[in-house]
């Protein structure tokens, strides 16, 4: 039986715009998917740009001008790829448009931007996700589980980092992320997906404690010459969670070998979980007992772990990347259809970058402050 086709245009070619694209054409043959999603047309920043980069991803049409996209009749969800400051437009535009949007985070440069989306798309109706890639790995999905069935008690302490290391030398140029408008900043580019991990495996964050540390106060642009750097390479916040559980949260694109360590450990009353992104398909589960060779298991992910089955029949042998983005197209794609969905609306997105203000807030006014 032939699917209903969901059209979609697709707004950026870089680098995010490109996973989109691939995991729109893998999650349409890995899953039975309500609709079949279809990127039938790209726009980008000019026609020039956008051709070359739809001929080159096999997708039908394009445009230099994402208005276009989002004008033609017959798409039904728009995709948003962009650099931030692009976010909080297209979204809107579309979601007034009747369009459904998946939209990449952070969810846009400012707290009234992010709650301007929001207020879109409930005044619209229309389904919206968020590409908070990290939370749709099986192994999360199972770490969440194992959270809510209280399999190691009741949550004391949540203790998370997302650290990098692609701005950790001092030549490392002046770029879009060091742009205050841009959303820019460690908190800002990285910190999002440990905030938004810290609430899915724990719940709301009522409170918090923060600072902001700028490593290097200049850095030289492509032009050579000394730009101001005026945003942070390193955040470290204390929170508590409305639950009563408390953490730490950090963020820094200058952990010197860290490549992608997003980590976290969850501590409770009858044991602990611990993952880092760097080893993404393994889970550290520790149950408390006697015994002197009680410790941390090491759970593989395997077929038996949620959306790991699609990619793999055998345990051990590893999913990627791009494999999670497949994952998480299929929740939007779901979402699109009306359907139970496991997919971050933008009210979700709003509730991590309300955490990141916070922070914000709690570094220039000093003591605890409220999301």
């Amino acid at each position: 039986m032939t699917r209903p086709v969901l059209n979609i245009a697709l707004i950026g070619s870089g680098f995010m715009g490109r996973a989109h694209a691939l995991a729109f054409a893998a999650a349409d043959r890995t899953f039975d998917l309500p609709l079949s999603p279809r990127v039938t047309v790209l726009a980008d920043r000019d026609l020039s740009t956008a051709t070359a980069a739809a001929a080159s991803l096999g997708i039908p049409n394009a445009s230099g001008d994402w208005r276009e996209a989002i004008a033609d009749a017959s798409i039904d969800m728009v995709a948003v790829a962009t650099p931030n400051l692009l976010h909080a437009p297209i979204a809107i535009a579309a979601l007034e448009a009747g369009k459904a949007v998946y939209c990449e985070k952070p969810l846009a440069t400012t707290i009234a931007e992010s709650e301007a989306m929001t207020a879109a798309a409930a005044a619209s109706g229309r389904p919206t996700a968020v590409g908070f890639t990290y939370l749709y790995n099986p192994m999360i999905a199972l770490a969440r589980e194992l959270v809510a069935d209280g399999e190691i008690g009741e949550v004391t302490a949540f203790r998370g980092i997302h650290a990098e290391d692609f701005m950790a030398s001092a030549d490392a140029p002046f770029n879009w992320r060091c742009e205050p408008e841009q959303a820019g900043g460690a908190l800002a580019d990285i910190g999002s997906h440990i905030i938004a991990m810290a609430q899915h495996l724990v719940g709301d964050i009522a409170s918090v404690s923060g600072r902001l540390h700028t490593a290097y106060p200049t850095r030289r642009d492509a032009e050579g010459n000394d730009r101001a750097v005026t945003v942070d390479d390193q955040m470290d916040a204390v929170v508590a969670f409305a639950n009563g559980a408390t953490g730490t949260l950090a963020a820094s694109w200058i952990a010197s070998g860290r490549k992608m360590g997003l980590a976290f450990e969850i501590s409770g009353t009858k044991g602990s979980i611990g993952f880092t992104q760097e080893q993404f398909n393994e889970l550290k589960l520790f149950r408390s007992g006697p015994g002197r060779t009680n410790g941390f298991t090491t759970i593989c992910a395997g077929p038996e772990h949620g959306d790991y089955g699609a990619f793999c029949p055998a345990s051990g042998h590893q999913i990627g990347y791009n494999d999670l983005k497949t994952i998480e197209v299929k929740a939007a794609v779901e979402a699109a259809a009306g359907l139970s969905s496991a997919a971050k609306s933008f009210a979700d997105a709003l509730a991590v970058e309300k955490v990141a203000d916070a922070i914000r807030r709690s570094h220039r006014e000093g003591g605890w402050t409220k999301p």
